[in-house]
């Protein structure tokens, strides 16, 4: 079973704090758009996906448990307000000011109807909140099997057999609604045993690749193998064609235009190092993560997250044979007033990013080295089996 991390039903909503992982499962309830806001700053909830769809469906949640205006104005205004506050928890990544332009968009038309009255915005709401949740999770399969099969396709290593990939920072179940990114594309060459081995960096300094992704590979019995982030170059290296090393599958938290990326830092390192090594380097995202009005990587803000994430450690307690669980503790690994620099994100650009999969298909750079990501919101560029839709 794949794991769970956003549990809701209407009027409820839970999230895994994923703080607590991957020693502890244990389930927040969040009753408004406060606790999400709280939840998603403080990184209990996480990946870019799974932040906008917890947003979504906490204003909803409060939505339902409140006493509720029956004017539609007062209704709209109150929602817009909301969401507009909960974009500011998290502003690099792009999902959450998405779904807030869509959710805008909804509650404004239900405002505008003739008669309408607080329940009905309401109601407009919840449903196309709801709809969000259904939708990723069907986005991620998709994405998990349009890269499968385009790594199979159209890598070296997928030509010989059995293929491994890296991956970096989480992008499976834990940083979505469900099934994963880059982690479902292993997830579902896995599933069609076309997958060797995992590799995933522990990504500091959050170590979101040792203590979640890993625990997601260990869940589901994927064979996998945990390195340091210093390490990739040499896993390249030394064991490349031994392992049949295909290429690097990562998640973003916002792609330009022009196909730059933006996703956890340590991402444009690996991308350098795929390209002198000759593997393929891969993003997936669902459309929604793909911003057409930010024209490039210049243009993206770069959150910095406060120093202690890089001087302290948190975890429980080991005395050498076994762990405590009832002793957590918080451990400094800096020299005491050492600045510290701490963006959570870098920019990959274009020209070293191979494909970029998405529901729809894996988008391919022209002869040009041009990505024309303008043609995945066009009616054509659905297809029944649109693995590729390259070069256009």
């Amino acid at each position: 079973m794949v794991l769970q991390a956003i549990k809701y039903s209407r009027g409820q909503l839970e999230i895994l704090d994923q703080l607590k992982l991957p020693h502890t499962e244990e389930y927040d309830h969040i009753y408004s758009s406060t606790d999400a806001w709280h939840a998603i700053k403080e990184m209990r909830t996480r990946g870019a996906p799974a932040i906008a769809i917890v947003a979504a469906l906490a204003l909803g949640v409060e939505l339902v448990n409140m006493k509720l205006s029956t004017v539609a104005e007062e209704v709209k205004i109150f929602i817009l307000e909301k969401l507009d506050y909960l974009v500011t928890s998290r502003p690099t990544a792009v999902n959450l000011a998405d779904a807030a332009r869509k959710l805008k968009s909804t509650v404004e038309e239900a405002a505008a109807k003739e008669g309408a009255d607080g329940a009905a915005v309401r109601e407009a709401y919840v449903e196309a909140a709801q709809k969000m949740l259904i939708d990723d999770v069907s986005d991620n399969e998709n994405i998990g099997k349009h890269g499968a099969e385009w790594i199979v396709k159209n890598t070296e290593a997928g030509k010989k057999g059995q293929v491994s990939m890296l991956t970096h920072c989480n992008t499976g179940s834990l940083a979505t609604a469900g099934y994963g990114t880059a982690l479902g594309v292993i997830r579902s060459l896995h599933s069609t045993g076309a997958l060797k081995h995992a590799f995933c960096s522990e990504t500091r300094p959050y170590n979101q690749g040792s203590r979640l992704t890993a625990f997601e590979l260990v869940h589901d019995q994927i064979p996998a193998t945990l390195i340091t982030d210093s390490m990739a170059a040499a896993l390249l290296q030394l064991k490349g064609s031994s392992e049949n090393i295909a290429g690097i599958v990562v998640g973003a938290d916002r792609v330009a235009a022009n196909g730059d990326t933006a996703n956890k830092i340590g991402t444009y390192s690996l991308a350098i190092l795929a390209k002198h090594h000759g593997v393929k380097f891969l993003v997936a995202a669902p459309r929604t993560t793909i911003d057409l009005e930010t024209k490039s990587g210049n243009d993206i803000v770069i959150e910095e997250r406060p120093g202690k994430e890089v001087t302290l450690v948190k975890g429980p307690r080991h005395d050498g044979v076994t762990l405590d669980l009832g002793v957590v503790e918080t451990v400094s690994i800096a020299a005491n007033g050492i600045e510290v620099w701490n963006p959570a994100f870098d920019v990959t650009p274009a020209e070293l990013i191979d494909g970029i999969i998405t529901e729809v298909g894996v988008v391919e750079k022209d002869s040009n080295g041009v990505f024309h990501l303008d043609q995945l919101f066009t009616p054509s560029s659905v297809k029944d089996e649109p693995s590729t839709i390259g070069a256009i």
